[in-house]
């Protein structure tokens, strides 16, 4: 059976999402309050530098205050912390994000640790995500967020669904996981060792693909019908951006699916400003 494959298009979603931001930010202004995320970049990774310059240009947009502080690669981690300190005691900011990979001298738990939970505006910080498995969120890692919304959109309920994500990181598959679960639905996490794969991703209604491995998930990895959600960035051999999902091959077989570039790409661009902006207005209201 061919089925028409929606893609679930994160560019839209995300423009809209912005634009509703930008009303609210309108609004905090009015009384004062303009809401501010500090980036600090440590070193001179390339992708990184993108990722804050897309960030910086979203903010700005939107009408969110950025501070960029760019340290060199060889600052020692005790600065990197004061750095931190320094934006954690300046009422003014209202959200911390430090931009990874970091050098590897630097401990990067030890960087997350030192973010003041209520300014973490990535989510990832150890009281956050203990607070998201107890389901009492604060702060909500970003792209797990940004696939919550892109699945609402599209009017997709996960309630009692089978969902299987593979990827274990702390960024996306253990929060998503959690998000899954406080959303009802039954999930399996999935990795690197597990048995036979391709049997546990074909029982999915919804399969999140997220290990980082070029075109990895083909239509014989997904059940008929299936929602594919695909966060994996790579590139092919002649440097075009691609997913972990063989687009081209589930087409037809999955009913729904995300594409690599614009699908949860944006989505996560978009939430991170949203957090900031939710930041601002829990500082007005505690006022």
């Amino acid at each position: 059976m061919f089925l028409m494959t929606e893609i679930m298009n994160g560019r839209d979603l995300s423009a809209k999402v912005k634009m509703n931001l930008k009303k609210s930010v309108e609004g905090l202004k009015k009384v004062g309050v303009t809401p501010t995320l500090a980036v600090i970049l440590v070193g001179d990774d390339e992708a990184s530098k993108v990722y804050v310059r897309n960030k910086h240009r979203a903010a700005q947009k939107i009408g969110i205050n950025t501070i960029d502080e760019t340290m060199p690669a060889d600052s020692k981690q005790e600065d990197v912390i004061k750095m931190i300190e320094k934006y954690n005691n300046d009422p003014d900011v209202h959200g911390i994000l430090v931009q990874m990979p970091l050098p590897k001298h630097i401990d990067e738990k030890a960087i997350i640790d030192t973010i003041d939970p209520k300014k973490d505006v990535d989510g990832s910080h150890p009281e956050n995500m203990g607070r998201l498995f107890m389901n009492e969120p604060q702060a909500l890692p970003c792209t797990p967020r940004g696939i919550m919304e892109l699945l609402k959109e599209y009017d997709i309920d996960v309630r009692g669904q089978e969902v299987v994500i593979v990827g274990r990181s702390n960024l996306v598959g253990r929060p998503l996981a959690a998000l899954m679960i406080n959303s009802s639905a039954t999930v399996t996490v999935a990795h690197s060792v597990t048995h036979d794969l391709q049997s546990v991703t074909k029982k999915a209604d919804i399969l999140v693909a997220a290990v980082g491995k070029a075109k990895m998930f083909n239509k014989d990895y997904i059940k008929e019908g299936a929602v594919v959600i695909d966060v994996g960035i790579n590139r092919t051999a002649e440097g075009k951006l691609c997913g972990d999902v063989d687009a081209k091959d589930v087409m037809g077989k999955a009913a729904f699916l995300t594409p690599v570039p614009g699908g949860v790409g944006p989505m996560t661009v978009a939430m991170l400003m949203k957090q900031t902006v939710e930041f601002a207005e829990r500082s007005v209201a505690n006022v």
